[in-house]
């Protein structure tokens, strides 16, 4: 059995010659939460149209779940929850009563998990309160309580935060978390705000025009987002040394290219320069470095505006 819940290759979607997505291969593991980043119009939507089977591709396969195929793929997708731009939710209906018609919409015979979804999203509490009169962010909730119906192993939301106020950010930040580490539900999420991605995924996908650009983990993001003083010089080797000895630190990365990243003394930047020259070491570059999340993001899509 394939490890991957969703696995792309190639995947293009084409319209009017334009290419909406280009040779798009990914793979999603179980558990995880991931962050697809993009602009306005970078393909976000249009990729997770097609892995819910509301779109088709132009060219590629689609795996989910170990299957592939069309009518595989039409049985495997029962597997998945989706909220893909707006929740469709009646206005004039409770959030019980949207709840009960999508359940009977979607044929799901158990009743009593209207009640369990209310209280999982923390809307049990809004009685006959209707739907036009609930906040934005109440509104997202009760969308992803739509798309739990099916109790899915994948979890789509196209900017489910788009909108919120901190308040409503934090709410469904919460439940993400929570869907992840109780039910080991797999997310894939989009948005173009980097900084609150960041507090929600384990993994992240940077997609733009249409391409994949990067996928790393979180911990790789951090890396390489992390501040530092970097160092060349012409005796790598010795000048690790030095760092422990003369300065006391171990807090440093030696990178594939010999170039040297110190985690401390980011602010001593001259005393560090003493302390090489009084060594011996001859120093080529030794500068502040390391981005916010935005600068990164934009260090790799290479900057411009929303298109």
């Amino acid at each position: 059995m394939s490890k991957y819940i969703l696995q792309t290759n190639g995947l293009t979607k084409s319209f009017h010659g334009a290419n909406a997505l280009k040779n798009v291969s990914l793979s999603l593991e179980a558990g995880k939460v991931y962050g697809l980043i993009g602009q306005n119009g970078a393909g976000k939507s249009t990729l997770m149209r097609i892995v819910a089977g509301l779109s088709f591709p132009s060219s590629g396969s689609i795996e989910l779940f170990g299957h592939t195929g069309d009518k595989e793929l039409q049985i495997e997708r029962k597997r998945i929850g989706c909220m893909i731009e707006y929740p469709s939710l009646a206005p004039n209906m409770t959030a019980k009563e949207n709840l009960k018609l999508h359940r009977i919409m979607r044929g799901i015979p158990n009743k009593e998990v209207e009640d369990e979804l209310l209280t999982l999203i923390g809307l049990d509490g809004t009685g006959k309160k209707k739907t036009k009169n609930f906040s934005l962010g109440m509104k997202q909730r009760l969308g992803i309580a739509v798309a739990l119906l099916g109790n899915p192993e994948l979890l789509i939301l196209d900017e489910p935060i788009n909108g919120l106020d901190p308040i409503g950010v934090v709410e469904v930040r919460k439940l993400l978390k929570k869907l992840c580490e109780e039910r080991h539900m797999t997310i894939l999420i989009s948005s173009h705000n980097l900084p609150e991605l960041y507090q929600t995924a384990t993994d992240y996908i940077i997609i733009h025009k249409g391409e994949i650009k990067q996928t790393l983990p979180l911990a790789g993001l951090e890396e390489l987002c992390k501040r530092h003083l970097l160092i060349s010089c012409d005796q790598p080797e010795k000048l690790v040394g030095i760092l422990e000895m003369k300065l006391n630190t171990t807090n440093y990365n030696v990178m594939p290219d010999k170039t040297v990243r110190l985690y401390d003394y980011l602010d001593e930047k001259e005393k560090v320069s003493r302390v090489l020259y009084e060594n011996g070491i001859m120093i080529i570059n030794l500068s502040n470095e390391g981005d916010t999340l935005e600068d990164y993001f934009i260090s790799i899509v290479g900057g411009g505006k929303n298109d």
